[in-house]
C-alpha cells in the first residue's frame, strides 16, 4: 500500500488542484484508489463534491474524517490526540478495500483555529503517508522562497517526514528560469524532488457564480453558462455613466446600486458593444430592483448575455464582501476543473514508486476515466493541428476552450471572426490561443478551390464550383487537412454525418491498403473500452468489405491500447446455423483469417458467446475470443447502430465516435447531441490518428 497526503505551507497554496491531478494520474494507472479529507467544513464541501462527481464510482471511495463543528471543541479543549484517532480510526476503514489513498491535508481556516503544518505533518505520520507540500510562489524570486524552503526542510526533519514531492505553485513565468537555476545551485534543496507550476490567473478568480453564492444574492439574469465568467476586477460605480465608461475594465464585475438605470443599462451596453471591454456581470446592492422598464429590456436581451445579481446590503459592504469571496473548485466550473487539471499535466511526475508493477503490468481493466486520461496525454505528447468547422456553436468554443487549457491540440475554428470573437466573450472564454478563420474571406480560398477543382473536374465540377464550395465549412476544413494545412477535422455537432464526411471521402479518400471507407465507436463501459464497428458508415457491406471493417477495427483498437480479440457477430454461433446472413459472416472471418492470420478473430458468433464466459464455454470452449471478445463487427448498419444505442442508453456507456477509419488523414463526426466532453475525447482521439498518418 501506499498513500500521499497533500499539505500547503499556508492558506491558498493551490493543494485542492495538485489534489485533482493526482487523482487524475493515480485513478488512470491504478483504479483502486481513494480520496480522503481529514477535517472538512461541512459536508456540502465543494471539492469533495467535485471528487464524488469525478472519481465516486465505488461507494465509499470519497471520505472524510471528522467535520469542523466536532473537531473544533476538542481542538479548544487540547484534545488532539483524540482527533487523530478518530480519523485515523475512518482512514483505516479505506485502507481495508484500497491500495491507495490520496489525502488532502487540513485547510487554514480561521473557523477552525490552531491547525498549522505541524499537525499536518504529525497526521500524516499517523497515516503512514508521504508527503506533498506545496507553497505559495505568488510574485515571489528564489531570495523571498528560499526562507520558507529552509524552514519547511527542517520541519520535515523534525516529523521524520517522507517527502515525496514538493511544489512551488502560481511562479510567474518571469521568475521560472532564475528560481530553476538557484534551487540546482543549493546541494540541499537539488537533492530535493521539487516542481515549479506556473501560475494560472483562472484558478484564483472566482466566478460570478461563487460571488452569487458567497453574498447570497438573487439572480435576476444570466445562464448557468454566464455564471462560470471569471471577475478579474470588482468596480464600484457610482459616477456618471460617461466617466465609468471610460473607467470600465475587462472581467469587471460592476457594483452599483439597483436604482442607478443609466449605469445598468451602460453596463449592457458595453457588454454587446465591441468598443468596450467584456464585464463580467452586474452586482445590484441596497436591495432594489432595477425600474421594470429596465428588467423588460434586460428579458429581451436573452438568458445567455450579462449576468446580475441582486443582494440587499449598500454598495460599500458589498463591495467589501465581495473582495473576500474566493475562488474555489467545483464540479459546476468545468473550465477551471481544465485548469486544475493542467497543472499537473505540464510536469513529468514519476509515480511508478506509489504505483510499482501496475502500470507496467496492467489487467485490460480499463476505466472510462483511465481512457480518458491516457487519450488526452497522448495527444499532449506530440500536439497536433485539428479544424473544428462548427465555430460559433456555443458546445464548439467550450471544449476549444478546454483543450487549450489542456494543451491538448493547437485549435483552429471556423466561421466568422467576429462572431466567433463576440460569442466567445459573452460565455466568457477565452479562446486567445485558437486561430480563427472566415472561409468566405481566407486568402487560403482561392488556393482551395483550385486544388478541389483539380481533384473533382473529372465529376463535372467547374472552377466557379469549386470557388462556392470552397466557402462552405466542411469542405474548407476538409481542405485544411488535405493540403497540409491541418492534421485533422472534427465536426458533426451541427452538421449531418454526410455534410461532415462527403468531403473527406471526396477528397482525402482511402490510405494505401485499404478499399474501404469504415467507422468504429468506442465505447466505454464502467470497466473496459470496447470497439464496435461498423456502426455509422456502409449500410450493407459484403463479406469482403466485412473482413476489412475487421482487419482495420483491430488495428485501431490496438492504437487505443486495446487488445484485440474480434468478434464476427451473427445470430449463429459456429456451426449452428445458416442463411444467407450467417454465411456471409461465415466467409468474412474465412477472408479476414487469410489476410490477418495472426489476428484473434471468432465467427460467427453471437454476442452473447462473445462476451459472457459461461455462455462462450458452453457454445466454443476452444476459443481464444469467445467470452473475451473487445472488438465486435456488426453483420450490417441496421444493426450495428441500433446495437451502440441501446448499449449507450442502458448501461451508461460513453460512446466515443463514430470515428472514422481507412482514410489517408483523420477526419470524425459527431453526434449533434454530443457533449463538451464527447467534443474533447474525439479532438483527442483524431490528433492521435494524426500523429500514426504522420510516421
Amino acid at each position: 500500500m501506499s498513500h500521499l497526503y497533500i499539505t500547503g505551507t499556508a492558506r491558498r497554496t493551490g493543494k485542492s488542484a495538485l489534489s485533482l491531478g493526482f487523482m487524475d494520474r493515480l485513478s488512470a494507472s491504478s483504479g483502486n484508489v481513494a480520496y480522503f479529507r481529514p477535517i472538512i467544513i461541512d459536508k456540502n464541501d465543494s471539492v469533495m463534491r467535485l471528487m464524488r462527481s469525478r472519481y465516486g464510482s465505488h461507494e465509499g471511495s470519497i471520505h472524510y474524517g471528522l467535520l469542523a463543528s466536532e473537531a473544533r471543541p476538542l481542538l479548544a479543549a487540547g484534545d488532539k490526540e483524540e482527533i487523530v484517532k478518530r480519523i485515523l480510526a475512518r482512514f483505516q476503514r479505506l485502507e481495508h478495500s484500497y491500495s491507495h489513498i490520496l489525502c488532502e491535508g487540513v485547510d487554514y481556516a480561521a473557523s477552525l483555529p490552531g491547525v498549522e503544518l505541524d499537525f499536518n505533518l504529525e497526521l500524516a505520520s499517523h497515516l503512514n503517508c508521504q508527503i506533498i507540500a506545496v507553497l505559495d510562489g505568488y510574485q515571489r524570486d528564489f531570495s523571498q522562497l528560499s526562507e520558507d524552503l529552509q524552514a519547511l526542510q527542517e520541519t520535515l526533519e523534525e516529523h521524520h517526514s517522507a517527502l515525496f514531492a514538493l511544489f512551488i505553485n502560481r511562479v510567474e513565468e518571469g521568475l521560472k528560469a532564475d528560481i530553476k537555476a538557484q534551487l540546482k545551485e543549493d546541494p540541499e534543496l537539488a537533492r530535493m524532488p521539487i516542481y515549479l507550476i506556473s501560475q494560472r490567473p483562472l484558478l484564483d478568480m472566482p466566478s460570478v457564480g461563487e460571488v452569487a453564492r458567497a453574498l447570497d444574492a438573487k439572480v435576476l439574469a444570466g445562464s448557468p453558462a454566464s455564471l462560470e465568467r471569471e471577475v478579474v476586477h470588482f468596480q464600484v460605480a457610482a459616477m456618471e455613466l460617461p466617466h465609468f465608461l471610460r473607467r470600465v475594465q475587462d472581467g469587471s464585475l460592476v457594483i452599483t446600486p439597483g436604482d442607478r438605470s443609466d449605469l445598468i443599462v451602460g453596463s449592457l451596453m458595453a457588454d454587446a458593444s465591441r468598443n468596450y471591454p467584456q464585464i463580467a456581470g452586474l452586482l445590484l446592492t441596497g436591495g432594489l430592483n432595477p425600474a421594470p422598464e429596465v428588467l423588460r429590456l434586460v428579458d429581451g436581451l436573452g438568458r445567455a448575455n450579462l449576468p446580475i445579481l441582486l443582494v440587499e446590503p449598500d454598495t460599500f459592504a458589498t463591495a467589501l464582501a465581495a473582495s473576500r469571496v474566493e475562488s474555489h473548485l467545483n464540479p459546476e466550473n468545468p473550465r477551471k476543473l481544465a485548469a486544475a487539471l493542467a497543472l499537473t499535466e505540464e510536469l513529468e511526475i514519476d509515480c511508478s514508486s506509489l504505483i510499482g508493477d501496475e502500470l507496467a503490468d496492467r489487467s485490460e481493466r480499463t476505466t472510462p476515466l483511465r481512457f480518458e486520461y491516457e487519450i488526452i496525454q497522448r495527444a499532449r505528447a506530440n500536439r497536433q493541428r485539428i479544424v473544428l468547422p462548427e465555430g460559433s456553436e456555443e458546445r464548439v468554443l467550450r471544449a476549444a476552450e478546454v483543450l487549450l487549457l489542456r494543451d491538448v491540440a493547437d485549435i483552429i475554428l471556423l466561421g466568422d471572426v467576429d462572431e466567433i470573437r463576440a460569442k466567445a466573450a459573452r460565455l466568457g472564454l477565452r479562446l486567445d490561443q485558437a486561430q480563427v478563420i472566415d472561409p468566405s474571406r481566407s486568402e487560403l480560398r482561392q488556393r482551395y478551390a483550385d486544388a478541389l477543382f483539380e481533384a473533382r473536374q473529372g465529376k463535372g465540377l467547374t472552377p466557379e464550383g469549386a470557388w462556392d464550395l470552397a466557402e462552405d465549412v466542411s469542405y474548407f476544413g476538409t481542405l485544411m487537412v488535405q493540403c497540409g494545412d491541418a492534421d485533422g477535422m472534427v465536426s458533426g455537432a451541427v452538421h449531418t454525418t454526410q455534410h461532415t464526411i462527403r468531403p473527406a471521402f471526396q477528397l482525402i479518400r482511402t490510405a494505401p491498403g485499404h478499399e474501404l471507407i469504415s467507422s468504429v465507436f468506442l465505447m466505454s463501459l464502467a470497466d473496459r473500452v470496447l470497439v464496435y464497428g461498423d456502426c455509422a458508415v456502409n449500410p450493407e457491406p459484403n463479406a469482403e468489405q466485412l473482413a476489412e471493417i475487421a482487419i482495420t477495427s483491430a488495428a485501431t483498437a490496438e492504437r487505443f491500447g486495446i487488445i484485440p480479440r474480434v468478434a464476427m457477430l451473427s445470430y449463429s454461433t459456429g456451426d449452428s446455423g445458416a442463411g444467407e446472413a450467417v454465411e456471409k459472416v461465415r466467409q468474412a472471418v474465412a477472408i479476414a483469417r487469410r489476410q490477418a492470420p495472426w489476428l484473434k478473430l471468432e465467427g460467427p458468433i453471437q454476442y452473447d458467446a462473445a462476451v459472457d464466459a459461461s455462455v462462450a464455454r458452453t457454445k466454443l470452449p476452444d476459443s481464444e475470443v469467445a467470452g473475451r471478445a473487445t472488438v465486435f463487427i456488426f453483420p450490417d448498419l441496421n444493426t450495428g447502430n441500433n446495437t451502440y444505442k441501446a448499449v449507450q442508453r442502458t448501461s451508461g456507456a460513453l460512446a466515443i465516435g463514430p470515428i472514422l477509419q481507412g482514410l489517408n488523414k483523420p477526419v470524425n463526426d459527431l453526434s449533434r447531441g454530443c457533449t463538451i466532453a464527447d467534443i474533447v475525447n474525439t479532438v483527442a482521439i483524431t490528433a492521435i490518428q494524426a500523429q500514426a498518418s504522420a510516421r
